[in-house]
């Protein structure tokens, strides 16, 4: 397969887009962590609050990690555009192959915080149906 330079610059606006995605979560996390700790210093005996705890941590080490990957997939695609423009084709494929990789690492890593996300809501109601 020929690499030129419109390739990797088609994943510009994806992985935009994907980091603006993050951001927000990243945005709704942290203020369902502050809600949760106001919650918690009016009634620090509500049980539920622990199970919570527990799911935001992992969730918001999962959003790092995904936003990670991401500017890191950002990152070799901007350096694989620069090897296409100083035509350096061997190391312009190596970088793009792992700017793909650095994506799919995030995306799977997002999937498996929306599956993290679903316990928590469950977390939630079960809480309701008491």
């Amino acid at each position: 397969m020929e690499l030129t330079i419109s390739t990797p610059a088609l994943l510009f606006p994806a992985i935009t887009l994907l980091m603006l995605a993050y951001t927000n979560r990243f945005l709704g996390l942290a203020t369902l962590i502050r809600n949760l700790h106001a919650k918690y210093k009016t009634d620090p005996s509500h049980t539920i609050i622990y199970g919570q705890i527990k799911n935001l941590r992992s969730r918001l080490t999962m959003i790092r990690y995904m936003q990670i990957f991401g500017v890191l997939s950002f990152v070799f695609t901007v350096v694989c555009m620069f090897l296409l423009f100083r035509e350096v084709m061997r190391w312009a494929n190596i970088t793009f192959a792992i700017s793909l990789l650095s994506l799919l690492i995030s995306l799977i890593i997002s999937l498996v915080e929306i599956q993290v996300s679903t316990k928590a809501l469950n977390l939630e109601l079960s809480d309701m149906e008491k």
